[in-house]
């Protein structure tokens, strides 16, 4: 398992500060203590120390080039202290800035500690990057606010979770919690109806086995979900219900709720 991405390194740095700048936009005209819908156990300002959290462990693993597992202070994860929307804008910023040097430093085949197979701090700026994709998408649920992505970022961001979820680490954790979508003849098509033919913006899920295999390619499945491409990649990532009248499922709606129950962090 390669965990490829479809970017260069630089182009996912360059995306980490986009994207969280944006987030940030959409944060500073925003009443932080909202609840968001799509992480109804947080408020808009636990989503932003968590996304300011995660930038500072990715960034502190690859500036250290730590090859195990790091652990820091709570303080250091959870931001300033107090409710000041400026202090968290300042904190996010410096975060991300911080990371994105030590990425840059690193380059993409620097040996660390990842929780995949992959031990590169490429592994890092491709999946901050993401991550951030998809809270800002959680941000921009909770604040009413338009979201959109670059068609090859967001293609790319749904190759990634395929990769990931075709991991056994976390077939094996699933297993434990949720009942598994796989079996004879179970298949998913996912299809995006707005992107141009170069990109490819189709994937076969084959779930016929014990775990996920897929490929990049319009083959006909058990149920198929359709839509343009960003709505693709919030309903799978479960940031936009499948039967939201911006998408369309074709076949078994069934297994396609089994699966995306199952496929979830």
């Amino acid at each position: 398992m390669t965990l490829q991405g479809s970017l260069t390194h630089d182009r996912y740095c360059d995306q980490l500060l986009a994207e969280t700048t944006q987030f940030r936009q959409i944060l500073r005209d925003a009443d932080l203590s909202a609840t968001v819908p799509t992480c109804p156990d947080w408020t808009l300002a636990d989503l932003a120390r968590h996304v300011g959290g995660a930038h500072r462990w990715a960034g502190t693993i690859v500036a250290t080039r730590a090859t195990e597992f790091v652990s820091l202070r709570s303080q250091v994860l959870k931001g300033p202290d107090g409710k000041d929307p400026d202090a968290l804008d300042a904190w996010l910023a410096e975060g991300v800035e911080g990371t994105v040097a030590a990425l840059r430093e690193a380059g993409p085949d620097t040996e660390v500690w990842t929780w995949s197979p992959v031990q590169r701090a490429g592994f890092w700026a491709r999946r901050m990057t993401h991550e951030t994709v998809v809270h800002r998408a959680d941000a921009a649920t909770a604040t009413g606010t338009a979201f959109d992505v670059p068609q090859d970022v967001a293609a790319d961001c749904l190759e990634e979770y395929l990769q990931l979820w075709a991991l056994p680490v976390l077939t094996e954790r699933r297993a434990e919690h949720a009942a598994d979508p796989f079996g004879p003849g179970r298949s998913i098509h996912l299809h995006a109806t707005d992107t141009p033919p170069e990109l490819h913006a189709e994937w076969f899920l084959d779930l016929t086995g014990d775990r996920l295999t897929h490929r990049r390619t319009h083959e006909k499945a058990t149920v198929a979900l359709r839509g343009p491409l960003t709505d693709v990649l919030r309903v799978v990532h479960r940031r936009l219900p499948a039967d939201s009248d911006r998408v369309e499922v074709l076949g078994d709606r069934a297994l396609l709720d089994r699966w995306l129950t199952w496929a979830s962090l």
